[in-house]
């Protein structure tokens, strides 16, 4: 195989792993994508249904270190409000700052303040 032939393998491969997903989503019907016209907790809810739900329950206490799992969810309830959350590279981050829905939704409710 030359190397042209190997890097067009190679790089159907790589496309193939990273869309998949995305593309399953959406075949099922779900919108992943947030217009800022919908509800952010709404939208929270149909993200974690095209996941199959929240891996750890809502909670003002976040799940113990050592029991979580990479792409886990959790909602972090704050007193200003909720915030979801997703374990992304060994760390609790908000779902929008892995999957950049939208700056907007870095302001509601708890997620200003889930680093505080």
């Amino acid at each position: 195989m030359n190397p042209l032939s190997q890097f067009s393998v190679f790089a159907f491969v790589l496309l193939s792993s990273v869309m998949a997903p995305q593309l399953s989503a959406q075949d099922a019907g779900e919108r992943l994508v947030w217009d800022q016209q919908e509800n952010v907790e709404a939208f929270w809810e149909r993200y974690l249904a095209s996941r199959g739900g929240l891996s750890w329950e809502r909670s003002v206490h976040y799940p113990e270190y050592g029991q979580v799992n990479e792409g886990d969810t959790f909602m972090v309830e704050l007193e200003q409000g909720p915030c979801l959350m997703e374990f992304f590279h060994s760390r609790w981050r908000r779902a929008n700052d892995v999957w950049r829905w939208g700056e907007a939704m870095n302001n509601y409710g708890g997620c200003p303040y889930v680093f505080d």
